[in-house]
């Protein structure tokens, strides 16, 4: 990356009484993207987003500010963001030290518009939380990338990108119904992530709606983990010994999917299929080596956070996104939740995080 500043004294005024407790900021607003779907996170890393295009173009410093790199998901949203950012001699980019407390990433998000970024990208530790902030440096004129977990108002993102997912459930179960298709009376069970997060109300409702298209399906029992390895192995273990017989299992997240696996092993049970989610290197090495249950998963692309880069950049330099016809960026991206098996498990192992 290069480091410039040539671009910033458009918007300077504008941002430099954004937080200096001066005079109520006015100018440029942006109008927010039209989504209004729900979408958190995860818990990764060493993943690699397809190569960039585009000719270098003006000179743009985006800042990037996300929450405390706690699980591996996270972790690998940190590192596509770097990544992607070195492959453009023009980029700048300027990262937080990321926080799970709202006051200190406000704290943070405001010290980067201080210091003159062309383009906020920001992954809240709550969206919801943190609106009214993104709502202030949009209407001072630093436009805001929302990157998964959505603000609570449209008009405080020029754009927002994220996972779906709906999509993963809706996918694991189109995948897991496929393989029992001709199996009579199948049972299935679920491993979800915490119930009281919407993206897992959201997960588990995909994967009922497919699995209602195969009437030879039932799910015969749901239980809730954490997210975390142990919370996988100790919940596994209970469904395990609630449910002598299934045919196939879907677990929501592939850190608590490496606990589960474990209570698997453990109790020698193997006359069942497993699907994943989310698309960790670890749970794409046992699809590729066929060494245990686990046939697929179910990607929610850490992969995201470099695209936010690539949008914050086309964005900085007023033009569109290659391959499209439009002149602007476009106001919302949802990722597509594709099934990794062993049929294509070699084409996603580099995003495969840790």
């Amino acid at each position: 990356m290069k480091s410039s500043r040539s671009r910033k004294s458009q918007l300077a005024s504008r941002r430099n009484v954004l937080f200096g407790g001066a005079a109520a900021a006015s100018g440029l607003f942006i109008a927010g993207c039209t989504s209004n779907e729900s979408n958190d996170d995860e818990g990764g890393t060493e993943q690699q987003a397809p190569a960039a295009s585009e000719e270098a173009g003006a000179p743009v410093t985006i800042g990037f500010a996300g929450p405390q790199a706690d699980h591996g998901w996270l972790n690998a949203i940190n590192e596509q963001a770097r990544a992607r950012a070195e492959l453009y001699e023009e980029v700048t980019l300027e990262i937080a030290e990321g926080s799970n407390d709202t006051a200190t990433q406000i704290g943070q998000v405001e010290a980067l518009v201080n210091g003159g970024v062309d383009v906020l990208v920001i992954l809240p530790a709550d969206g919801v939380a943190m609106t009214d902030t993104a709502l202030e440096i949009m209407r001072a004129g630093t436009p805001v990338i929302n990157l998964d977990r959505i603000f609570d108002n449209p008009q405080a993102y020029r754009c927002w990108i994220g996972g779906d997912n709906y999509g993963m459930g809706l996918n694991a179960g189109h995948f897991i119904g496929e393989q029992l298709r001709d199996v009579q009376d199948a049972r299935v069970v679920e491993l979800s992530g915490p119930d009281n997060l919407e993206l897992t109300q959201q997960r588990t409702q995909g994967f009922d709606d497919a699995l209602a298209n195969y009437p030879n399906i039932t799910k015969v029992a749901r239980q809730a983990a954490e997210f975390t390895t142990e919370s996988g192995q100790e919940v596994m273990a209970n469904l395990l010994q609630a449910e002598s017989e299934f045919e196939a299992l879907w677990n929501h997240d592939d850190d608590q999917g490496a606990g589960a696996l474990q209570a698997i092993a453990q109790a020698g049970r193997d006359e069942f299929l497993m699907v994943g989610g989310a698309g960790s290197r670890a749970a794409m090495d046992h699809i590729q080596a066929d060494d245990s249950v686990l046939k697929a998963t179910v990607l929610y692309p850490p992969t995201m956070a470099a695209s936010a880069i690539d949008l914050a950049r086309a964005l900085g330099q007023a033009r569109g996104l290659n391959g499209l016809a439009e002149f602007e960026i476009p106001s919302s991206l949802t990722l597509y939740s594709a099934v990794v098996s062993r049929d294509n498990v070699e084409q996603y192992l580099p995003t495969g995080f840790n």
